[in-house]
């Protein structure tokens, strides 16, 4: 058995932001020579996560509204007061969304490419950006 672990780095635009990473792990799937096995992805920040859905774009604002909906801004979390945090970013708010998702994801990888169903994405979800975010991925297989 083969394995590989590559970095990956993904530069976010805005505070909050939805990207499809699927091609960079394909790429790094290609890259590493493994044509059946897995990969793992892991995301190596509290406040960037990884899901897998749709990447569709009237999709991936619902998914932000939810979001906003669940976890409201501008109330007085702990984490964003000098009384009980040493945080200065006052990111409470994209801590307690982050608790809603995975920091990692494993796929299948069949003939040297992720399995995924039809309508499926890798999704990196920003939540306290813009910022540069990376990723670590594991390969494992022959």
């Amino acid at each position: 058995m083969k394995t590989h672990l590559e970095s990956m780095s993904v530069v976010t635009e805005t505070k909050q932001q939805m990207i499809d990473i699927t091609p960079q792990i394909s790429d790094c799937i290609a890259a590493s020579g493994i044509q059946n096995g897995f990969v793992g992805v892991f995301s190596q920040h509290t406040t960037a996560v990884l899901l897998v859905n749709e990447s569709q774009t009237a999709l991936l604002e619902d998914i932000g509204n939810f979001l906003g909906r669940v976890v409201e801004e501008g109330l007085p979390y702990k984490h964003n007061s000098p009384l009980f945090s040493d945080c200065t970013r006052q990111n409470a708010t994209s801590h307690l969304r982050s608790v809603l998702f995975n920091n990692s994801v494993l796929l299948p990888v069949a003939d040297g490419r992720p399995v995924l169903g039809q309508f499926q994405s890798v999704l990196l979800a920003e939540l306290d950006g813009p910022r540069e975010r990376t990723l670590k991925l594991q390969l494992m297989g022959e």
